[in-house]
């Protein structure tokens, strides 16, 4: 017969399942700390050995870390989507810049259809949130328009409640942060950039907000080819800027 005698399950093994979830579901971010063993013992009601246990059941896993004198952190476990080498080789040719932006457009299409229909009302509401600090700021620069920006892409991809997409978009997005694809402060230095920005980013928000699948996509799609257009500009700016350049030494030279 198919049976098997009912096996009572080790607290720590609950633990272990329960801080899995909480990392898979992008709850617990890397590098973020836990709470003190204390704390933490007393949040999920097990004894102090249960947790260690746990927590060394994790730290063998590698999804958790611990820091002498600081405590025990979530482990970066979004740096190995990428090799050291193949983020430097994506930084040095140009190319890479443009296929990310069409990896993205295809992926975050997608990822605002699924969030118009399967958000709940507490993801459209940090979308919204985030949209509003955005249209909000007073004392608006580059860099702080910029990481806004990465925050509402980023809040829309929690939204799409698919694990594989979050996890992999974070680790794009945190590629994007530190400037290895392209500076997104580029597309923000000038104010027609910015108003257009503004304005696609409402776009994106109505449709989810409206739970308007089609229209998000379609509103995603028109803000990537903005900003696809505006760094294909660059490039042809800086680029017309260094044969200007040229010509101008050479005419010096032959004076």
């Amino acid at each position: 017969m198919p049976f098997q005698k009912i096996q009572t399950e080790k607290l720590s093994t609950s633990v272990v399942r329960q801080i899995e979830q909480l990392i898979l579901r992008g709850i617990l971010r890397p590098g973020e700390r836990l709470p003190s063993e204390r704390e933490l013992s007393d949040r999920l009601g097990v004894s102090r050995p249960s947790l260690r246990d746990a927590v060394a059941e994790l730290q063998a896993k590698g999804l958790l870390s611990t820091r002498a004198g600081a405590g025990v952190f979530v482990a970066e476990v979004l740096g190995s989507a990428f090799s050291p080498a193949l983020t430097e080789l994506f930084a040095r040719h140009d190319e890479a810049v443009f296929d990310y932006l069409s990896f993205r457009r295809d992926v975050e299409a997608l990822a605002a259809e699924r969030a118009a229909r399967l958000g709940t009302d507490s993801d459209l509401a940090v979308v919204q949130a985030t949209f509003d600090q955005m249209a909000n700021a007073k004392r608006r620069n580059a860099e702080d328009d910029a990481e806004l920006d990465a925050q509402f892409h980023s809040a829309i991809i929690d939204a799409s409640h698919n694990v594989v997409m979050l996890h992999m978009m974070r680790s794009m997005f945190d590629l994007l942060r530190s400037g290895v694809f392209y500076n997104r402060q580029i597309i923000f230095e000038q104010r027609t950039s910015r108003d257009a920005l503004l304005d696609q980013h409402r776009s994106i928000n109505d449709a989810i907000q409206a739970r308007n699948p089609d229209a998000a996509r379609t509103a995603v799609i028109a803000h990537l080819n903005f900003v696809e257009q505006a760094l294909r500009d660059q490039h042809r700016s800086e680029t017309n800027e260094a044969i200007a350049r040229q010509k101008l030494s050479q005419t010096h030279g032959q004076k």
